[in-house]
């Protein structure tokens, strides 16, 4: 038998798969950074220890959660216009993220020792978390893929998000209004810091909410983010690297039922606490510079859906209808449209996602 044809007969690539390789690869790099920093991982503040505990917690919850969810009928309406796919997925659980989220926050808390930034970061991702609950409610509600208008979401985000940048400015040290750059250099932002940790807020959590599309995407990548930025402010904010092991621990065991295919969605109620703990993390550490490169995945997705929207007005004739730039944004569905296979997706995002996170810590 030919070779190839042996390999593409008995090789397939799965959401099991991805997901072993995910946990192996990122339980891998806690062992190596902390064994690096000289950190024990047995000890709490670790990166070790926080990422398995709330991983099996939220696994083990999730067999409880799922279940709950579809008794309640909190199942997902799919977009009619997007992927057909898709269709064959309505009715999964959706609003996933209450039960993933509050384990890291819980597990990071009592493990900081009640930090105030710990605190803080926590009072701004349950904010998020709070608002998209309200969305993924009324989506199931209403049995519509629209829940509550992008004028209110977009309104709650900037006052919360300013709520957090405010609560900033009177706790935190001047010190957090400089931005690390590469290689250890810095830059000096003044005031003009607090506009753009604003804007980095919202615009973050809209990123990763945009980047929940296909079945482990927005968990996997997230976790990887998060392991990562926690590395990188672990030798300054140990109680922050607690934090965002945790959750990307979270992230992990929400995986479990998560991957593909799919038995629970973590839906805004998760998506936009992730973006929001994300940027939240960076604007206390001076790693908003970082984090852009980081959450790299997470621009692109939000740049093609800016892309498509400004392509299409661009264009418009004189029927009012305009061309589009790619098949369908964010540019996820653009691949699936273009005969990618959801798992080869998610798996190129994840080895994309990891691949940022080295070259971060390379050069920050």
């Amino acid at each position: 038998m030919d070779a190839k044809l042996f390999y593409r007969s008995t090789f397939k690539l799965s959401g099991a798969l991805l997901f072993g390789a995910l946990t192996i690869g990122l339980s891998l790099v806690a062992f190596y950074l902390d064994w690096l920093a000289g950190r024990s991982p047995i000890q709490i503040q670790s990166l070790v220890l926080p990422l398995w505990v709330c991983a099996l917690t939220t696994a083990v919850l999730g067999f409880w959660a799922v279940p709950t969810l579809q008794a309640l009928k909190a199942g997902q309406t799919i977009r009619e216009d997007g992927p057909q796919s898709h269709l064959r997925k309505a009715g999964t659980p959706t609003m996933g993220g209450i039960f993933f989220i509050p384990v890291a926050l819980v597990v990071a808390i009592s493990w900081s020792g009640f930090a105030p930034t710990v605190l803080g970061i926590s009072g701004l991702t349950l904010a998020y978390a709070a608002i998209g609950w309200l969305d993924d409610w009324q989506i199931i509600r209403r049995k519509s893929n629209k829940g509550i208008s992008p004028r209110l979401k977009l309104t709650l985000q900037i006052a919360f998000g300013g709520l957090f940048c405010l609560w900033a400015v009177l706790t935190q040290p001047v010190s957090i209004t400089t931005l690390a750059l590469p290689f250890g250099a810095v830059l000096p932002l003044g005031m003009l810091f607090f506009p753009i940790a604003w804007f980095s807020l919202v615009a973050e959590s809209n990123a990763t909410n945009l980047t929940d599309g296909l079945d482990g995407l927005a968990a996997g990548t997230s976790a990887i983010a998060l392991l990562g930025l926690g590395a990188l402010v672990a030798p300054t904010a140990p109680d922050l690297m607690v934090f965002c092991a945790a959750l990307s621990g979270s992230c992990l065991g929400f995986l479990v039922h998560n991957r593909n295919p799919a038995r629970i969605f973590m839906g805004d109620t998760g998506s936009l606490a992730l973006g929001g703990a994300l940027a939240a993390v960076a604007i206390l550490t001076n790693s908003l510079l970082a984090l852009l490169v980081l959450s790299g995945l997470f621009l692109v997705e939000t740049l093609s859906v800016m892309a498509q929207v400004g392509y299409y007005k661009a264009t418009k004739g004189p029927d009012g209808i305009g061309k589009r730039l790619f098949k369908m944004s964010p540019y996820h569905n653009h691949l699936e449209l273009s005969g990618w296979s959801e798992t080869r997706i998610v798996a190129v995002f994840y080895i994309l996602a990891g691949l940022l996170t080295l070259l971060t810590l390379a050069v920050f």
